[in-house]
Parts: C-alpha cells; structure tokens; sequence
C-alpha cells in the first residue's frame, strides 16, 4: 500500500500545486511538505515534511476508533465504506453452501426491510432508509467476506490455493 505523501503527490501533481494551495487557502509551500515523507532521523529530529490531510484524517480515526469519519469521507466522495473483514481461516465456516446460504439470507433480510418499509405506508421514509442502508452494508460485508475467502483458498478442499 502507498503511503499517504506518495498518494497525494501523484494526486496533486495532476492539477498542481497552486491550484491546490489556492482553493485550500493554504500556502504552496504547506502543499509541498505534505507530498514529502515525515521520518524521524537517528538524531530524534523530523525531515522537511509536514502531517497531512489524509494522515490527519487516520489520526483521528485511530484516536476515536469511529468510523463515521470514514464514513462521511466515502459519502462526500459519492460512494461508502465497507470494511473489509479480516477472518481467520481456521475460524471460517468451511462450508461453502453454508456460506453462500449466509449471502443470500442477508440478501434476503435487504429485500424484506425494503418491501417492508414500502408496503406499511406506500413510502420509504428516512427511518426506513437507514434501515436499508443497515441492511446493505451488511449484505455487503458478508459479500467481501465471502469473496476474500474464496479468494484465500478457504473453499479449495484440495489444498490447490494454499
């Protein structure tokens, strides 16, 4: 994975620098430092660069453990944060109908709050949309689930994928 002065650099380089600085209404200089690695030296001092957006934003999720700042970035960006699940082989299901079984039962459980919600009153109202959307993100982090697993040999009884 890049690190965060790697992805903004290639990110910043597109539009430049002082666009960038400008629409911040920060100064290039700042922009600069945040495109350069921040390490710590043998001597205890700092290299040139500077904390940036995207490590403050980590920070602060780091800090508070809550994801509702990663939330509300994928959401500003259009799109949502599913959490990858990270499951120990030994501890998943081995059975791979059971898991597919699982993936559609959530599936399932999306459909009925949607039919539900329309069917009590002819509208989706904005509990009922948080409904859903609980509902969604959990069918799609069963879906990663299933997938990473599949993808990790879990479902490979013959050993090929390990």
């Amino acid at each position: 994975m890049e690190l965060s002065y790697q992805v903004l650099k290639k990110i910043i380089e597109r539009v430049g620098t002082k666009m960038v600085a400008a629409e911040l209404n920060v100064s290039p200089t700042l922009v600069y430092k945040w495109c350069e690695e921040v390490a710590e030296l043998p001597d205890g001092s700092k290299t040139s660069g500077a904390p940036n957006p995207l490590d403050r934003i980590i920070g602060i999720y780091e800090v508070t453990g809550d994801e509702r700042t990663i939330n509300w970035l994928c959401q500003s960006a259009g799109g949502f944060f599913v959490k990858n699940i990270h499951s120990d082989k030994s501890n998943m299901n081995i059975d791979m109908l059971q898991n597919i079984q699982r993936f559609v039962k959530e599936f399932s459980d999306t459909l009925d709050a949607i039919v539900q919600s329309y069917n009590d009153d002819k509208k989706i109202s904005d509990s009922d949309a948080r409904r859903i959307r609980k509902e969604w993100e959990e069918l799609k982090g069963m879906g990663e689930s299933f997938v990473m697993a599949c993808e990790a040999g879990t479902f490979d009884k013959e050993g090929k994928n390990e």
